[in-house]
């Protein structure tokens, strides 16, 4: 609901705060006194056009903003808190708007500066306003196939035709998908079976580069390398020179004086277990030196192999590891191609199957919709006698509606809500009806109808009584205020007997401020509000009998 208002320079209001209640209000006053500004203030606070115009002669800019306090089960609620705009435990939303004279003007979301088109796309979803403003919900065909759905009780049966729906537009897409990238490949098949062949024929391996590196540096140096390997054995067994023979001899040496003195034990051990090492280190670099390459073709294929493998990852990634996944991708992409059809054929028959069940579910909603149209035309119907335009025909057609096989993400149907509100035309949608004051009340059936269902929480009629009064007045102000145990209704009227009816009132005034027209509203109450019924019943002269039967008419709303 809307829970506040507040107006800075705005036309012929300098400033204006105003708090509200839910259930019905209705704001009343004389011809002119600016009544219709806060509708228009609304309007802009759920993304109606900004004029320079409405800016306070000699301000340079004009300040609006309205708090509202969103139901928890709202849909939109979840958007507004899926884009941050309000905490996950928060339901308030506070929209201010500037308009500057410099052309600048700013729009504010819980103090998050945004687009006006996104306010726009939450504000219709808070805020019906019906009469000569452009915000009525109800005139777009997409709204109106979602309030025959709503009273025909048809969202669970629409959410599982919608995530069938989904099913199968996503295996459509993945079905042309997968065609473009049959066709893609077909026409590379060549280049991928040479390259198979190339990959397949290199055989390349991952550590291989780095060890053929290696021995390429060990053969390029064979000839140094058997020259130390000779002169680390001369010296570990040069008789009377060598490590080996000298270690040999300190061993003996410490045999005799371990013998005389044990204590050096462990000394002689140390010395022992070096000349094995020793003995086994000369086995090694014997058999070093006996392994070593001179084979310069040996050398000459090291080198092919390493310009190959470079060749390779260089066309293919980089690096083996990156050649062999493209190995593995061609390979795969080979077979895909082999298994072309089979693939295509498997998901013809997913997008079939498929179809086939959104069909059957998109086949029971159009039958259940062209059922609850004929009930919901019938009560439209009974409100509209009610409020008595017996001579307004309305109905509910329900047609095929335009999309990829007659199919679209709502079903396969579209909803018109169609009017004649004289004898002898012919229905036309309601969108092209001219009359404000008309369209309103045939709002005003519709929302009565479906106010158990719409989910727009505020709703605002202007023009709802031009050209009605007596009986008509009566029918008018009754349906608002039981509009208003379901929503927060806002309503301007001129007519006493829908005024009356009002679970608030708030009149507005103009009067002259320093020889400047200067716009108020103020809440009425008890007293106050009888003598303003008072004033729409006998006009300036108010006597004590008008103000009895506008007593009349509050109590009898009141009972």
């Amino acid at each position: 609901m809307l829970t506040e208002l507040r107006l800075v320079n705005f036309a012929v209001l300098e400033q204006l705060s105003l708090s509200f209640q839910p259930g019905f209000t209705v704001l009343t006053g004389e011809t002119g006194a600016g009544k219709s500004l806060l509708i228009d203030a609304i309007a802009l606070l759920v993304g109606g056009r900004a004029s320079t115009d409405q800016i306070r002669f000699g301000a340079e800019e004009a300040q609006l903003e309205a708090s509202f306090d969103i139901p928890d089960d709202h849909p939109v609620l979840a958007r507004l808190r899926a884009q941050d705009f309000v905490g996950p435990r928060d339901s308030q939303l506070i929209v201010r708007r500037v308009i500057a004279r410099s052309g600048r003007n700013r729009v504010y979301l819980n103090g998050n500066m945004t687009p006006v088109h996104v306010l726009e796309a939450f504000g219709g979803t808070l805020v019906d306003i019906h009469g000569q403003h452009d915000q009525q919900s109800l005139l777009s065909p997409s709204t109106q196939l979602d309030v025959l759905d709503a009273f025909g009780g048809l969202r669970g049966l629409r959410a599982e035709y919608q995530d069938a729906y989904g099913l199968w537009k996503q295996s459509c897409r993945e079905r042309i998908e997968l065609e473009e990238q049959i066709r893609q490949s077909r026409q590379r098949e060549d280049l991928l079976r040479f390259q198979q062949q190339e990959l397949a024929e290199a055989a390349l391996r991952i550590g291989e580069e780095e060890a053929l590196q290696a021995e390429r540096r060990r053969l390029g140096a064979s000839q140094r390398l058997g020259a130390l390997a000779a002169e680390a054995l001369e010296r570990l067994q040069a008789d009377g020179h060598g490590a080996t023979p000298n270690v040999a001899a300190v061993e003996r040496a410490l045999a005799e004086l371990i013998h005389i003195d044990p204590t050096e034990e462990e000394t002689g051990r140390l010395v022992s277990e070096a000349r094995v090492l020793l003995k086994e280190a000369a086995g090694r670099i014997r058999d070093y030196a006996e392994r070593l390459e001179t084979d310069p073709g040996r050398l000459s294929a090291i080198e092919d192999r390493l310009a190959l493998i470079h060749r390779l990852t260089k066309k293919y990634g980089g690096t083996v590891e990156a050649a062999l996944q493209a190995q593995a991708r061609v390979q795969g992409e080979l077979q895909g191609i082999e298994h072309a059809d089979a693939r295509l054929e498997a998901c013809d028959k997913r997008v079939d199957a498929q179809r086939r069940v959104m069909a059957e579910l998109a086949q029971q909603l159009s039958k259940k919709r062209i059922e609850a149209a004929k009930r919901m035309t019938k009560a439209v119907r009974e409100e509209l006698d009610a409020l008595k335009m017996e001579q307004t025909r309305f109905s509910i057609q329900v047609a095929a509606a335009e999309g990829e096989g007659g199919y679209g993400a709502e079903g396969a149907d579209r909803a018109d809500f169609l009017l004649s509100a004289n004898p002898g035309e012919p229905v036309k949608p309601m969108a092209r009806i001219a009359s404000g004051g008309e369209l309103s009340r045939v709002m005003l059936a519709l929302k009565s109808v479906l106010a158990e269902v719409d989910r727009v929480p505020v709703l605002i009629f202007d023009e709802i009584d031009t050209g009605v009064g007596g009986a008509v007045a009566a029918a008018i102000g009754k349906r608002l205020r039981a509009l208003g145990r379901f929503h927060q209704v806002f309503c301007i009227t001129h007519l006493p007997q829908v005024a009356s009816q009002a679970d608030h009132h708030l009149c507005v005034e103009k009067s002259l401020v320093k020889d400047r027209a200067v716009t108020t509203v103020r809440p009425l109450r008890g007293v106050q509000r009888e003598h303003e019924i008072a004033r729409m019943l006998g006009g300036e002269t108010v006597t004590a009998k008008v103000r009895a039967t506008a007593a009349e008419l509050i109590a009898g709303a009141n009972d």
